[in-house]
């Protein structure tokens, strides 16, 4: 079995320098909070459903508004939708918008390596929440954050941070489930801590589980990954993979049956006149990417098959030297490829005798239809029993001697810059 710091990661830590206690006593603080609020109070109807309708708001805030408003520029907010944005996203309690989005550009900017703020490379346990209860000596690659310094509501929620956030994340929820249905406990402990609890470690699955869980239908050159449990879990930005080839488009869902609430929601303010310049990544280049994932699939596929002998790899035999081996063995001439069928005599779907008569003869014509106009299938089989080309020039008669499997076969190339490409090209 593997040891316990094998299964959390621990062995990919980098060297640990102390505790963030302040970080560490708000994941604590919370979950305790709600945790004892099970046991002594009730979890009211009108506060449970406050408490998800909340959760739903606050989730948002980071979702559309810190993540793709102000991290990614992807669309415009009115100034209305921005405030609303900024004090749902301050109720998760996660860290101003600067000191947020700073560390996200880093975070793509740096994908993966050592200044990579939250590297999944170090571990699902480092990249949830190791990055913020450990002092180590890591600090995030540079990133350009100069429009969130000129952004004014950014910077004063940057300077006003605490109380807005203590504000908004406890006494807000407290106070209206209190004023509106007398549970003032309720509030605190359900749509306050309960809630806050379950936020962040949505928000964090974003860096963590949507590095780890999924495939990678855009491109596999780093870990993020596209998974509809990663999606659900984190308000539509569980398409990660998506999201880090095409960071700026306000979709993390690219298809419309993929579920992504931030992206209809964002489009819906966008229909009521709150959200402008909703940027979206041509559909033609995601196909691209889309289309090399694909390639690569059946480039992998490809090489595990047994492909015919080259032709450059085949023996040319003269008429004379063919006559005299297919008193032997049982040589079939098709396209200029002479073919061993002598194994095969007895698997023929027309009968033995068709085959066994005709050894040593030139069977082109009626291979490709004087005879019989015989299946792709069967022009694959034929080429796996090559065992030379006929000299005198009969090996060039076009497209014919090309087997249909082989007609798209992907290669690879490795241009100067080594990086793999591949396409499609007749063998």
């Amino acid at each position: 079995m593997p040891s316990v710091n094998s299964a959390l990661g621990l062995q990919s830590f980098p060297p640990i320098k102390g505790i963030q206690w302040f970080n560490v006593s708000i994941l604590i603080f919370t979950p305790a909070l709600s945790l004892y609020g099970f046991f002594t109070t009730p979890f009211l109807k009108p506060t449970a459903i406050f408490t998800v309708t909340l959760y739903f708001v606050t989730m948002l805030g980071v979702t559309a508004g810190y993540h793709r408003l102000w991290s990614h520029r992807a669309y415009k907010a009115s100034r209305p939708l921005q405030m609303l944005l900024m004090l749902a996203g301050s109720s998760a309690v996660q860290g101003s918008i600067y000191w947020w989005a700073r560390r996200h550009r880093s975070h793509h900017r740096h994908t993966d390596t050592d200044k990579d703020p939250y590297n999944a490379q170090r571990g699902l346990l480092w990249s949830h929440v190791g990055w913020m209860v450990f002092r180590t000596d890591i600090r995030p690659g540079s990133a350009d954050i100069s429009d969130l310094a000129r952004d004014t509501l950014v910077q004063w929620q940057h300077r006003h941070y605490f109380p807005v956030a203590l504000t908004t994340g406890y006494v807000l929820p407290t106070v209206i489930a209190g004023l509106c249905w007398g549970d003032w406990l309720g509030g605190l402990y359900f749509a306050g801590a309960l809630r806050m609890t379950i936020c962040h470690h949505s928000v964090f699955c974003i860096n963590s589980v949507a590095h780890y869980l999924g495939d990678t239908p855009y491109d596999d050159k780093h870990s993020p990954r596209d998974h509809l449990v990663s999606a659900i879990l984190t308000l539509g930005e569980g398409y990660h993979n998506f999201h880090h080839q095409f960071p700026m488009d306000y979709r993390n869902a690219f298809r419309w049956y993929q579920y992504d609430p931030t992206k209809w929601f964002i489009a819906m303010c966008q229909f009521v006149g709150l959200a402008t310049h909703l940027r979206t990544f041509p559909t033609n280049e995601i196909r691209k990417g889309y289309f090399t994932m694909r390639l690569k699939e059946l480039k992998s596929m490809q090489d595990m098959l047994r492909w015919p002998v080259s032709a450059r790899e085949l023996p040319v035999i003269p008429w004379d030297s063919l006559q005299e081996e297919s008193r032997k063995r049982t040589l079939i001439l098709v396209s200029g490829y002479i073919h061993d069928a002598t194994a095969f005599i007895e698997d023929h779907p027309g009968g033995a005798r068709l085959i066994s008569e005709n050894t040593g003869k030139d069977m082109t014509a009626a291979f490709f239809g004087g005879v019989y106009e015989h299946s792709n299938a069967a022009h694959n089989l034929l080429a796996m029993m090559r065992v030379g080309i006929l000299a005198g020039g009969v090996e060039c008669l076009g497209e014919q001697h090309i087997p249909a499997s082989q007609a798209l076969y992907i290669t690879r190339t490795t241009p100067s810059s080594d990086i793999p490409s591949y396409h499609l090209a007749s063998p």
